[in-house]
């Protein structure tokens, strides 16, 4: 399972009625693909279709859908927002990752 912190529950709700979604049927997909300089990379879009091989849950009133090869790269993640003078932006904290680049949005397992 993904936690979404509160912070990034404000966000996710804000940036999906921007682009025209319901938080309150649609989707967040996370995902992992190969790129970045750790290796794999987090891939976070919004979704209205459920796929066959995707994984539904929900926390923090937020709907998220992964894939199934990419849940076990997530499991036990907590998707955060940052908004700090540092950068503003997702933040993924993963467990399971042993690297992770100083962006943030690469990691290695």
């Amino acid at each position: 399972m993904i936690k979404v912190s509160d912070t990034a529950k404000k966000k996710v709700i804000e940036l999906m009625t921007d682009d025209g979604f319901d938080a309150t049927n649609d989707f967040v997909r996370v995902g992992v693909k190969s790129g970045g300089c750790s290796g794999l990379s987090y891939d976070l879009t919004f979704d209205n279709k459920e796929q066959d091989d995707d994984k539904v849950f929900e926390d923090n009133d937020v709907k998220i859908i992964v894939d199934k090869k990419s849940f076990l790269y997530l499991v036990g993640t907590t998707l955060e927002y940052s908004g700090g003078l540092n950068g503003k932006g997702f933040v993924f904290n993963n467990p399971n990752a042993n690297r992770t680049c100083g962006c943030g949005e690469s990691f290695s397992l």
